[in-house]
């Protein structure tokens, strides 16, 4: 479905919006609950990839296909490892095929469980033979994915002698391993991390526990940057949200200080507020500059408020989007370009330069990636643009769309 955007001459009203719970948080605790049966999920994702990783800890078939599912291909890999005497062909869609996953093989087989390649080397397909695992260390780069690294830490406390891990190199996306560990200790599994080694002590049963997962912060962003391109006094209330996140993309709160977007915390939520006109570079900074290698998510949202708003950014850390749905650092620069942005990328940064020109009714294609489609609909407050492939959203966020016209007065979408 390709669908037509034009909230150019439209206000936005003052808007409530749940959003539903971290894709992130609630992988990570769906993996931990098969261990612990007596742990309860409240808020839980409703998102496609956490449906995917549902689905799959849920059947019994030998295929498991997670389709685009990022996340569930590796912590599944990890997890069907180290069911006994289980064997599981993993698989998932065209482009997943095409996603690395070499260093984790490599780390499970270290371990002594027997993973074989169905076709290309290195990459999914995946046929799993899952066994009791003694061995209990483990060396893994830390550079490529922290998802790597989480999904041995999921299954570490299960494992008869737990697991010793040795990072190697500096450590992509460190907050997601932050809640990992944060995760575990919530269940009160015994947990050192010193210098570059991560030890987890096994443990066989954990205190009746409930855990409410916090809304997604990777989901807040979109209406961050609705807010930034919006007029002044906008305000958009979003929950269920807190002022202690274990998501290192609640670094949004800061990021968009500087795109005069208020965050005010309430009680279960936050309140965004447009509170400063950004007129030109001028009188901004020459350009905003920033790490984002621990939270790369984000990168998308950032880059096209940006542009809306006519500012020059400089983004570095970036390294991971070349791996991920689609590489995002090409797919960014295509159709930035559309648009008529200024715009270079490298392997592992982002480059835009300042502009007011933004060019109309342009087809903004998605890749099958779902944030490109999100990150790029705040545009059309500036511009009537069509998102191509409009229901790519679902892998993350259901209901996007109804959420997004819930914020306007009336909707000019097609």
């Amino acid at each position: 479905m390709d669908l037509l955007l034009d909230y150019t001459d439209t206000q936005i009203s003052s808007a409530e919006i749940t959003i539903s719970g971290s894709k992130s948080e609630s992988n990570r605790l769906l993996i931990l609950q098969q261990w612990y049966q007596n742990l309860q999920l409240m808020n839980l994702s409703d998102s496609d990839d956490t449906n995917h990783l549902l689905d799959a800890l849920n059947s019994d078939n030998e295929l498991i296909d997670v389709g685009h599912a990022g996340t569930a291909m590796r912590f599944l890999t990890a997890y069907f490892s180290a069911k006994e005497s289980r064997e599981t062909i993993l698989t998932g869609s065209e482009r997943m095929q095409n996603r690395p996953i070499k260093i984790l093989v490599d780390a499970l087989r270290s371990l002594g469980t027997t993973i074989e390649y169905v076709d290309k080397d290195g990459y999914p397909p995946l046929r799993i033979k899952g066994k009791k695992l003694t061995k209990n260390k483990v060396s893994i780069n830390g550079n490529v994915s922290s998802q790597y690294i989480s999904a041995l830490l999921l299954i570490a406390p299960s494992l008869e002698n737990g697991l010793e891990i040795e990072l190697l190199g500096e450590v992509t996306s460190r907050p997601y391993l932050e809640m990992t560990l944060t995760l575990l200790k919530k269940l009160r599994i015994s947990i050192t991390f010193k210098g570059n080694h991560i030890k987890v002590l096994p443990k066989k049963s954990i205190e009746d526990k409930t855990i409410v997962v916090e809304s997604d912060w990777s989901s807040a962003s979109y209406f961050y940057s609705l807010v930034a391109l919006s007029e002044v006094g906008t305000t958009i209330e979003l929950s269920s949200y807190r002022k202690e996140s274990l998501q290192g993309d609640s670094c949004l709160v800061e990021i968009y200080k500087s795109f005069g977007v208020e965050t005010t915390f309430q009680e279960n939520a936050i309140s965004l507020k447009k509170t400063t006109v950004i007129l030109s570079p001028d009188s901004y900074r020459d350009e905003e500059s920033l790490d984002l290698k621990g939270a790369p998510d984000i990168a998308q949202t950032i880059v096209v408020t940006c542009f809306g708003l006519g500012l020059a950014c400089n983004l570095t850390g970036l390294h991971t989007l070349k791996i991920k749905e689609t590489d995002r650092l090409v797919a960014l620069d295509v159709e930035l370009k559309k648009l008529g942005a200024d715009i270079s990328v490298t392997d592992k940064s982002l480059h835009l330069k300042s502009s007011s020109i933004i060019h109309k009714n342009c087809i903004i294609k998605t890749y099958n990636d779902h944030r490109m489609a999100m990150a790029f609909a705040p545009l059309a407050l500036k511009v009537p643009i069509t998102i191509e492939d409009a229901d790519v959203v679902t892998k993350s966020y259901t209901k996007f769309w109804e959420d997004l016209e819930h914020c306007f007065n009336q909707n000019k979408s097609v």
